[in-house]
């Protein structure tokens, strides 16, 4: 079985379907991907650096204030009496430094202050409530920092020591604390500023990704629309003229994207050596069978006439060799037969030596289907024109191009296309089989649709009917023929005739239902060539 090359994909009047290369930074391309991962970079790179340079000015900040409570603790300890509020009334005491002592035995009398300002240059105490005593007693009494939430003043940064009253001899619990609400500020500031850093830098860094990832990725999408011009050549037949190529600065293998140029490059070489060879030896077959077939034609004449002018004489000659003689006769119609279609194969693909006209095709199919009707009675035949068919159309020759279902064409040809459509719905199917051809007008066509309820065309066969010398299977082997089958020309034939006329021809087939559409443009539409 010959492997079927598909070609490019196509529209239903037989032209490419055009390509829309999606955007550089589509969803699921290279380009996209790349800026997703760099972003993704830049963010985890920007966060931590955030994070780092919180958590770094936090330390400094808490420090800070560590040193000043240290600071406010010795100077509380330093006198022989018990800590007053004169004590905090110190130059440079931060506001919001406040302090507590409670001494052993005497728990309900707490002695207490907290520095505030007046809204001027001095500064006054006030005395703790109780939840903030309460709160302060909490706190280890490890001479160490701590840090705790005091209700109605915020965060402190808090020492609880013993001390011992050197004129009273008196010992007791003195808690310090230095507030943490300027520290808190300058986080808060730092928190925001890294944050409006890490949304600049992410629009920076996406900016400057695609700008450098959109011109690194220019030459592989150059690379990509030769290729996409590339498909849309017609490579499986005919003579292909392959000189698209990458160009040299997008083909330098210095850079990946360059060998993949130079590589494509080198592929559209081969593919081009090859198509040359293949067009070549097509060329010369074309005109071995050509030239064979033309040569075949005087000795099949004689062949046939031989055996005819013997057979006439059959009273002379034994039944077995008059047997004999109308097979060689019927053998050599067959040959002929075989031999125009060759003939007539190779003159259409030397260029479409067609006579161009207005056709009715109207009357076409009428005189096609009375034809098959007469050459098929054991089938069941029937004409669907649709709203054509309500004419009246003058069928003479005076009223032609009067019908709607006109085309520019040459009328023998379209002739022997319909016939062989026909043909190979009779001579493929069963006796009894229903056989339907309808005409109908169509986007600026003339469609004309052969079907029937037959056995149906297999489906690796569909795919390649319209080949040479391709026969379906024994399901639509032909009736009662007793000379080896069909020769395969027959649609052959047909789609050579309609690319001739710029049309499409088409199978859809399953068992009960096969259907061949042909496509024409109509005569207003038709461009010859």
């Amino acid at each position: 079985m010959t492997d079927v090359v598909p070609g490019p994909e196509r529209t239903a009047e037989g032209q490419p379907v055009e390509w829309n290369a999606p955007g550089t930074f589509a969803r699921g391309t290279l380009g996209r991907q790349l800026l997703a991962r760099v972003l993704v970079i830049v963010a985890a790179i920007a966060v931590l650096l955030s994070v780092t340079s919180t958590v770094a000015a936090n330390y400094v900040l808490v420090n800070n204030v560590d040193r000043q409570l240290t600071s406010v603790v010795g100077r509380l300890q330093a006198g022989p009496h018990a800590p007053s509020a004169d004590d905090l009334l110190q130059p440079g005491q931060p506001f919001g430094t406040l302090y507590a002592v409670v001494l052993d035995g005497d728990q309900s009398n707490p002695s207490s202050g907290l520095l505030t300002s007046t809204g001027s240059t001095r500064a006054r105490q006030l005395t703790l409530s109780d939840p903030v005593i309460s709160r302060l007693g909490e706190v280890p009494v490890d001479e160490s920092p701590h840090t705790v939430r005091l209700p109605g003043l915020g965060r402190y940064r808090v020492i609880a020591n013993r001390v011992q009253i050197v004129n009273t001899g008196q010992t007791g619990t003195l808690m310090v604390g230095v507030p943490l609400t300027d520290a808190d500020r300058v986080l808060t500031w730092t928190i925001g500023v890294a944050g409006i850093v890490t949304v600049l830098a992410l629009v920076g860094a996406g900016m400057a990704v695609q700008a450098v990832v959109r011109r690194s990725l220019r030459p592989l999408n150059r690379v990509a629309t030769t290729a996409q011009q590339v498909s849309q050549l017609q490579l499986d037949r005919g003579e292909v003229a392959l000189a698209l190529r990458v160009s040299a600065a997008d083909a330098d293998p210095v850079s990946e994207v360059g060998r993949v140029g130079q590589a494509f490059n080198h592929m559209l070489d081969n593919v081009a050596g090859a198509l040359v060879v293949r067009q070549t030896s097509e060329t010369k077959l074309k005109q071995f069978i050509a030239d064979a077939s033309h040569e075949l034609r005087n000795p099949l004449a004689s062949i046939r006439g031989y055996a005819e002018l013997t057979r006439r004489e059959r009273d002379q000659v034994p039944a077995n060799t008059a047997y004999a003689l109308g097979r060689v006769e019927a053998e050599a119609e067959r040959m002929s037969s075989l031999v125009e279609d060759l003939l007539l194969l190779a003159r259409l693909d030397s260029g479409p030596a067609i006579d161009l006209a207005p056709v009715d095709v109207t009357e076409l199919l009428v005189n096609a289907v009375s034809d098959a009707r007469a050459a098929g009675p054991d089938h069941h035949w029937t004409l669907d024109l649709g709203p054509l068919g309500q004419g009246p159309f003058d069928l003479s020759p005076a009223g032609v191009g009067q019908s709607p279902a006109t085309v520019l064409g040459d009328r023998n040809r379209l002739h022997q296309a319909v016939v062989n459509l026909l043909a190979n719905a009779r001579t493929h199917t069963p006796p009894g089989t229903s056989v339907t051809a309808g005409l109908r007008i169509q986007d600026g066509h003339v469609v004309i649709a052969i079907s029937d309820n037959g056995p149906g065309i297999p489906a690796d066969i569909q795919e390649r009917v319209f080949e040479r010398f391709t026969r379906g299977d024994d399901s639509r082997a032909r009736s009662g023929d007793r000379t080896g089958g069909s020769t395969g020309l027959g649609l052959a034939i047909v789609a050579a005739v309609v690319e001739a006329h710029q049309g499409t021809v088409d199978v859809r087939s399953i068992p009960g239902d096969t259907r061949f559409e042909l496509r024409l443009p109509l005569a207003a539409a038709a461009t010859p060539t």
